[in-house]
């Protein structure tokens, strides 16, 4: 199929080309010639720049991993059954060894996350769905700012437990609205989102934590370029995750503390 798209691609057509120009597997002439058409499709082109940047988020979490050398006595497994049989035994030995490399690699996961893994998992949960979600033009939220009496609402009833909406104005971020997302593992999570005039987004991240006493403390983490302040308040779990500086992020995360405890 040429990487040309067609005045009025398939379906398939279409997917088969998104998948290609995001994989780099177009030549110089296909790329040139299909990124004009993008430039008349909005809506492939968006999708395109979300499966761009999931990808790096992707790359960033788990390059490591896939150079990691697999461990010796994998290998010697391997070369020894493959000499029993030059078949039966060397298919054998190369399913030990997909299964041994996924085993070694997941149980390095856990071995690195390991340490204060709810903290951990709940700061990056944050920050990676930041990342999904702000660069949504059309739809970044499910309920907007227009209706925020109903979306903190629902979303309490969904934690149940009260929520609030801190406002943001004056440090410039008006709030565009709020979604209801899944936590890691199925809990519901609520997820507000703002916005500046330059166009610049912030997210609050809200889980709650029924087996959570401990004090508030804020503590910083950073994803890429997202920098994320998170903070543990009684049964409730706030991350704040946005593109800004550190001291100014920790300003709005003050600031919004004190409104969601007033």
């Amino acid at each position: 199929m040429s990487g040309k798209p067609n005045a009025t691609p398939s379906a398939s057509e279409r997917e088969a080309l998104l998948s290609r120009y995001v994989d780099d597997r177009l030549d110089v002439e296909e790329r040139a010639t299909f990124e004009r058409w993008l430039h008349d499709h909005p809506d492939d082109l968006e999708r395109v720049r979300e499966w761009q940047h999931h990808d790096r988020l992707l790359r960033q979490r788990y390059d490591a991993l896939a150079h990691t050398a697999v461990p010796e006595r994998l290998l010697k497994t391997a070369k020894r059954a493959s000499r029993r049989s030059p078949v039966r035994y060397a298919v054998a030995a190369a399913w030990m060894l997909v299964g041994g490399v996924l085993g070694y690699l997941c149980a390095l996961m856990v071995e690195r996350n390991s340490p204060d893994l709810p903290e951990i998992t709940f700061w990056r949960e944050a920050a990676y769905a930041h990342a999904v979600y702000v660069p949504e033009v059309r739809h970044p939220v499910e309920v907007g700012a227009d209706q925020e009496a109903h979306l903190v609402a629902w979303l309490s009833k969904r934690l149940g437990t009260k929520l609030r909406a801190p406002h943001l104005a004056g440090y410039g971020f008006t709030m565009v609205g709020g979604r209801l997302l899944p936590g890691s593992d199925g809990s519901p999570v609520a997820q507000f989102m703002y916005q500046d005039g330059a166009g610049h987004r912030l997210t609050l991240y809200v889980r709650r934590d029924l087996t959570s006493t401990r004090e508030t403390a804020f503590r910083f983490a950073q994803e890429g370029k997202i920098s994320v302040f998170y903070w543990l308040d009684g049964p409730l779990s706030f991350a704040l995750s946005g593109e800004l500086d550190r001291a100014q992020l920790l300003d709005i995360a003050q600031r919004t503390y004190q409104q969601l405890n007033p």
